[in-house]
């Protein structure tokens, strides 16, 4: 069984102030994914940190720099993040390893996304935890883009053949248009009036890239806050399945 977690840079980090670790919570989270079973490949957005640099230098998954040290800045400010998130990791006894997208991705002209998963694969097989994160990369024509951690989720679940996938978000699900939680998503134009972007700084899509992301998958897919994560974890239905 392989189990691909994302956790949202807003659940692991106080996403309106500029480089801010909640502690607390990516303490929580990392006891929680100690106690899974199966394989894991964890995920983790940008939070506070790259969502803040990649905003001030105008980049997105869409929008990309020729500028070095923007380039720089923003993976700089991701592998600061990773480097937390793989220690609260192996502190909770976790077999957790770094690995940085823009060394391992890069976009072609039409923004179509090639990841790199063999290594990923070797660190299952050796019972490692790889740990990715959303991060530059290159773009054919257009210097460097924003990957986010859906889009990673989605390469890596797919090469993976994962059985779940789980994201865990600052929501404990996805909510319809009169504010309650869904219990299942088939379909895009189910919920695309009631989904929007993310109120805090997200070059990334807010829930709405999310849904459409997690819609392309053939494993189930759910979104819960950190309150449903040991549920996950315990391999439960939680928030919202998608699919």
């Amino acid at each position: 069984m392989t189990t691909v977690l994302k956790l949202g840079g807003s659940v692991i980090t106080e996403k309106n102030r500029p480089e801010a670790i909640d502690r607390s919570a990516l303490e929580r989270a990392a006891a929680s994914i100690a106690t899974i079973r199966d394989r894991v490949v964890v995920v983790h957005g940008g939070g506070s940190f790259g969502h803040h640099h990649a905003a001030t230098h105008g980049v997105s998954t869409t929008d990309g720099t020729r500028d070095a040290d923007a380039v720089r800045g923003i993976h700089g400010a991701m592998k600061r993040l990773n480097e937390v998130v793989v220690d609260a990791l192996a502190d909770a006894g976790v077999g957790a390893v770094p690995v940085h997208p823009f060394s391992a991705a890069s976009r072609s002209a039409d923004g179509a996304l090639r990841l790199e998963t063999h290594p990923e694969a070797a660190m299952l097989d050796e019972a490692f935890v790889p740990v990715l994160h959303g991060d530059t990369v290159v773009q054919t024509g257009a210097g460097a883009t924003i990957v986010s951690g859906d889009e990673l989720v989605v390469e890596l679940s797919a090469a993976m053949d994962a059985d779940r996938v789980g994201v865990c978000s600052a929501v404990p699900g996805v909510y319809d248009v009169d504010g309650n939680v869904l219990d299942r998503i088939e379909a895009f134009d189910d919920v695309a009036d009631a989904v929007g972007e993310s109120n805090a700084t997200d070059v990334t899509g807010g829930m709405a890239g999310k849904v459409r992301e997690l819609l392309s998958l053939d494993a189930p897919a759910y979104v819960f806050d950190i309150d449903g994560l040991d549920a996950f974890a315990r391999g439960e239905d939680v928030g919202t399945r998608i699919g």
